[in-house]
């Protein structure tokens, strides 16, 4: 750590999270980078003299999203406390150059790059020196096409950073690697980063060449990181990455997930592991067995399918049909029969017929998901897809759109109503009520964070606390959400 960045600083900066859980944990990596150097973390952007919005750049609406997430903070200057806006993140990495000139009101866009030096960067801004932001590159190019060959020592991998031993306590944990981490929250659930990049081609999507090629963290890492989030509060560990099942592939064991973990459901203080970001191609049954058996992971498949039809999901570079996702779903389910099971798909991808959609829709009818996630297929910027023959009219993709959502709606509903009947166990996250009335809301184990659902608990006998374990019957539900009486 340079002279420079180890200045004391009493200058107030908030970071905004836009997208998904992946973000997240690159926020508590800034969050760590800035507060060791002597910046005051404040949760709120009206606080602050700097905001730094970590932005989202994978589709169109998340775009959007962050554009005008950071227009909103440059609108905070007219106040006078606030004195910088920064963009970071995958936005910003994605377009550099071309989104500092095409967004004057930020005062920096900053790559990836500028992550180990994110304190010096911003003192710099705040000081009113020009920042020349970088010009993109395919970030796949930056390691070798080797796997095993990779390490992420060669390049900056946001949310894998380790510490240098000066770090003080409280940052990171006390014995073992000390990842760089800052909790930006207080709930009992935390995401933790397996791995970043992705070495798949699919077709739609960009995400690869901006966030580089697949990188495992080692073991040692993971678990120190889980280790550590467990002295802050958390009960449950949200294993995040861009693709769950090669984890290992580059360190020289593709089946490293299945011993890692065991490890981590064995971590003092945690009641919980649950997994996202799984390639239905790459599930092992080994891995299968290790999620649906192990005490303390979460028999919980957050599977991939993107589509059921088998010549446009060729079309998306990607393997399957809805015969095969069946029987794979028949396979997890007589392993784990009350597993929660959760998938997105894609409409209006180029060359989509009626009878795709159909052929999907037979297959959400058949796969009795817990939640299902509809997107209406767009370009991307450098994407395959995107010069792809049979492009759909906007309009023709927002009515398939709605058509499978409204099916989906029904069929997660009466998936939740099936429930009932069932003893869950509910992690509470919040509490409400009072003495007389108690109540708590959590989440089930097939429940996963933000998008599955939630358990409202009622009839409570006593007071209960966030980060409590309440075992529940399900009484009663309403779209995916879930009530539950305790036991």
């Amino acid at each position: 750590m340079s002279e420079h960045s180890s200045r004391s600083s009493s200058t107030s900066v908030a970071l905004v999270t836009l997208g998904c859980a992946r973000n997240d944990v690159d926020s508590e990596e800034l969050a760590a980078r800035l507060e060791t150097a002597g910046f005051d973390l404040v949760a709120e952007p009206s606080d602050a003299e700097a905001v730094l919005v970590n932005t989202c750049g994978f589709v169109d609406q998340a775009k959007k999203d962050s554009i005008d997430t950071v227009l909103a903070a440059t609108d905070l200057k007219d106040d006078g406390r606030t004195r910088a806006v920064v963009a970071v993140g995958c936005l910003a990495e994605r377009y550099g150059a071309e989104l500092a000139e095409a967004m004057p009101e930020a005062d920096a866009v900053l790559g990836f790059d500028d992550y180990p030096d994110i304190a010096d960067r911003l003192r710099s801004v705040l000081a009113g020196t020009p920042h020349v932001p970088h010009v993109p590159s395919d970030r796949r190019k930056l390691l070798p096409v080797t796997p095993v060959e990779r390490t992420a020592d060669a390049v900056v991998v946001p949310g894998h950073a380790v510490a240098e031993p000066d770090l003080p306590d409280g940052v990171a944990p006390a014995s073992g690697p000390r990842v760089v981490r800052r909790r930006l929250d207080s709930g009992p659930m935390a995401p933790l980063k397996l791995a970043s990049g992705c070495d798949r081609r699919c077709s739609f999507c960009a995400i690869p060449s901006f966030r580089g090629a697949f990188v495992s963290r080692r073991p040692t890492e993971v678990l120190a990181d889980a280790r550590w989030l467990a002295t802050q509060g958390v009960r449950e560990l949200f294993c995040v990455s861009e693709n769950s099942t090669s984890y290992g592939k580059d360190l020289g064991d593709p089946g490293l997930l299945e011993s890692l973990l065991p490890d981590l459901a064995a971590v003092d203080g945690i009641d919980r592991v649950r997994v996202s970001y799984l390639q239905p191609a790459e599930l092992r049954p080994g891995l299968i067995d290790t999620i649906a058996r192990t005490d303390g992971v979460a028999p919980y498949f957050d599977l991939s399918f993107q589509h059921a039809a088998g010549p446009l999901l060729r079309r998306m570079r990607r393997f399957g049909d809805a015969e095969q996702f069946l029987a794979l779903l028949e396979t997890i389910r007589s392993k784990a029969p009350a597993a929660g099971v959760r998938s997105n798909f894609i409409v209006g991808f180029p060359g989509e017929s009626e009878d795709d959609v159909r052929v999907l829709c037979d297959f959400l009818t058949a796969a009795d998901l817990d939640a299902i996630g509809i997107f209406g297929y767009s370009n991307e910027d450098g994407t395959e897809a995107a010069t792809m023959d049979g492009q759909i009219a906007a309009e023709e993709i927002s009515d398939r759109v709605d058509h499978v959502t409204r099916l989906a709606e029904e069929l997660t509903a009466q998936r939740a109503e099936r429930r009932r009947g069932e003893t869950v166990d509910v992690l509470v996250e919040s509490v409400d009520g009072d003495e007389t009335e108690p109540g708590a809301e959590g989440r089930a184990l097939h429940q996963g964070p933000d998008v599955d659902g939630s358990t409202q608990l009622r009839g409570l006998s006593g007071a209960v606390a966030v980060g409590d374990v309440v075992s529940a019957v399900v009484v009663d539900s309403t779209g995916v959400d879930l009530v539950g009486e305790p036991t």
